[in-house]
């Protein structure tokens, strides 16, 4: 494991939406980053995982950026990330375990960088289970989680968070099975608010729109106060 870059060696917090490398636990890590128009901005920062890096997850998967436009539209920046070996991330795929340890180095660094800004965390299929994964270490005001992957990732040692959070499941998923997601949820206190979306299957085809539009209606209630 690499040590940690001193603070005065970390790239700032993007003022405009923009990419940049930040070290990471296994070597570099490429983020991209965005912020909400000035008018919405509130004080928080949404970071975003995404889908299996072995299956062709990466950050610009499609339900991954749908959440990051949900987020930018309730005010919140946005944080989207490769997990290491995707893209220009250095290292190699570690089950979760690594990817764990990427997300908080990268939600350590946008602390530092906007101190008193609320964090949040999202993921879509295997990027739920590592933001579900960090949420005992870095203690978000809000999860999200997009088509968790209930029998391909282990979920029994992992406890619930304290904050509210947000589970989103395609009822026609074809990746995840939506009744192992629903039983897991019934055995997890406290529990989440749980959107089931019909005829939805687990890439959100033709219903990203309808994605957007159920997070932002879901979390609006738990938004962090303007920014000032």
């Amino acid at each position: 494991m690499n040590a940690p870059a001193p603070p005065s060696a970390l790239p700032a917090f993007p003022s405009a939406a923009t990419t940049l490398l930040l070290p990471g636990p296994a070597g570099m890590l490429e983020l991209a980053c965005a912020v909400p128009e000035a008018g919405l901005a509130r004080a928080g920062i949404a970071i975003i995982c995404h889908p299996h890096p072995l299956q062709g997850g990466t950050m610009t998967n499609k339900v991954v950026t749908t959440l990051e436009r949900s987020l930018l539209d309730l005010g919140l920046a946005t944080v989207r990330f490769n997990f290491r070996g995707v893209g220009q991330s250095e290292g190699e795929h570690d089950h979760g375990i690594g990817e764990t340890d990427d997300l908080v180095a990268i939600a350590e660094w946008a602390r530092t960088q906007r101190p008193g800004a609320t964090l949040w965390l999202a993921g879509f299929s295997f990027g739920s289970y590592v933001a579900l994964r960090g949420t005992a270490r870095l203690q978000p005001a809000q999860l999200i989680l997009v088509a968790p992957p209930v029998g391909r990732q282990d979920f029994s040692g992992i406890a619930a968070p304290a904050c509210p959070w947000l589970i989103v499941q395609g009822e026609a998923d074809e990746v995840v099975d939506p009744a192992a997601v629903y039983a897991w949820v019934a055995t997890v206190q406290p529990p989440p608010t749980l959107i089931r979306m019909p005829d939805t299957s687990h890439f959100f085809h033709r219903r990203l729109i309808d994605l957007r539009n159920a997070v932002k209606d879901a979390v609006a209630g738990n938004l962090p106060p303007p920014a000032a």
